[in-house]
């Protein structure tokens, strides 16, 4: 690793009162958040500017980070939304045709504070032991009683998808991604955003989807009419259980469509809510693209892309019309579930990945499969 153009004093400070120093890169700024780890050895510009990181500090397990630099192709949205880095080692020369920064300039565009130099290790067993922290990163500078005054008077926020979701409806088709055109009529799928991902509406305009993404909060009776074939809840940061208005407006939709119903994290535990279920906060949460995960219906095992620091109650939602179809194999947590009676089903972890496997695209084929069917059963009953 070269020398850093500019030279930065690195700060972490923990509610615990852990101080942990190292070198500065990025921008010079403090910002306070949950401090959370997250074990991809790749993806971390994925994982930056994934909505879901909103509020909070990312520390990577993998040692070295920056070595295929930054491009802007592989961005999940059009900022980093994670309020800092901390790292171990920081490559400043990245070696890949596609870069066009470093990851260091390239934080420093956006406003973002990194940490490099402290032992990552020691920090992810902190976290595995007594959970998620609140914690302040800092390259300003400050001392350590400023800190401390800054960490404690800092409010951690549990309603971040109501900020990051889109502000106005907006409409992707196949020929947004560079997706070239069936020639078939497209499926039309209503979008409700708590913070998607682009890789996400890119794997829906792939099966030809037409996609109306819809700002957080807007109403049940909106989105139908536009006459969508089917409802994709999205995944989203914070707190599921404060997100009260799209909780209702979800009730809305199961009572008055029987459309198919999707969601991918975020969404997986509105839709759990909105069915009756309650979620609660994991102690560390699952952050990271090596998550084993059974599925009981094709009765194999899953390796997953996942980014969550909650879960759905198990015994809440099994009462609700709903089997639970996914399940972590390290800790037995909730991982996908489908309604007994209607076309409603989610899951925890994302089939998308970016980063990550993906062995679990087929779950958007069943979604797919399921607008397809009940397209054509309406269109022949208007036939008949």
């Amino acid at each position: 690793m070269t020398e850093m153009t500019q030279t930065m004093d690195g700060l972490l400070y923990l509610e615990d009162g852990s101080v942990f120093r190292g070198k500065g890169f990025g921008c010079r700024g403090t910002a306070v958040g949950e401090l959370v780890f997250n074990t991809s050895m790749t993806g971390y510009q994925e994982i930056l500017t994934d909505p879901s990181y909103k509020g909070q500090i990312i520390n990577m397990t993998y040692p070295i980070i920056g070595s295929y630099g930054v491009s802007g192709i592989d961005n999940e949205s059009d900022s980093i939304h994670a309020f800092g880095l901390v790292i171990r080692d920081l490559c400043s020369q990245p070696s890949n045709s596609k870069s066009e920064k470093s990851i260091d300039v390239w934080l420093a565009e956006q406003g973002i504070p990194g940490v490099y130099g402290v032992d990552t290790r020691q920090l992810t067993k902190k976290i595995r032991k007594n959970g998620t922290i609140k914690c302040l990163i800092s390259t300003e500078g400050i001392s350590v009683s400023k800190a401390r005054e800054m960490c404690e008077s800092a409010e951690l926020r549990g309603d971040w998808m109501k900020e990051v979701a889109t502000p106005q409806k907006t409409v992707y088709t196949p020929e947004d991604f560079g997706i070239e055109a069936s020639g078939e009529e497209p499926l039309n799928v209503a979008v409700i955003d708590f913070g998607e991902k682009r890789s996400i509406l890119k794997c829906l305009c792939g099966r030809n989807c037409r996609l109306t993404v819809y700002p957080y909060g807007t109403s049940a009776e909106e989105i139908l009419e536009d006459k969508p074939d089917g409802i994709f809840l999205s995944n989203g940061p914070g707190d599921p259980a404060e997100a009260t208005e799209a909780i209702e407006e979800v009730k809305k939709l199961i009572r008055l469509a029987d459309l198919p119903m999707f969601g991918i994290c975020m969404g997986h535990q509105i839709l759990a809510i909105a069915l009756g279920g309650t979620t609660y906060k994991m102690k560390f949460g699952h952050r990271g693209g090596n998550h084993g995960v059974y599925d009981k219906n094709t009765k194999r095992s899953y390796i997953t892309s996942q980014n969550h620091g909650y879960a759905v109650q198990y015994e809440s939602i099994i009462l609700k019309g709903m089997e639970i179809t996914h399940l972590n194999l390290n800790d037995g947590t909730v991982e996908g579930m489908e309604h007994r009676d209607y076309p409603i089903f989610s899951v925890q972890f994302h089939p998308e990945a970016s980063p990550g496997p993906g062995d679990n695209a087929y779950l958007f084929d069943k979604f797919v499969d399921l607008m397809k069917e009940i397209r054509t059963a309406g269109t022949a009953e208007e036939e008949s």
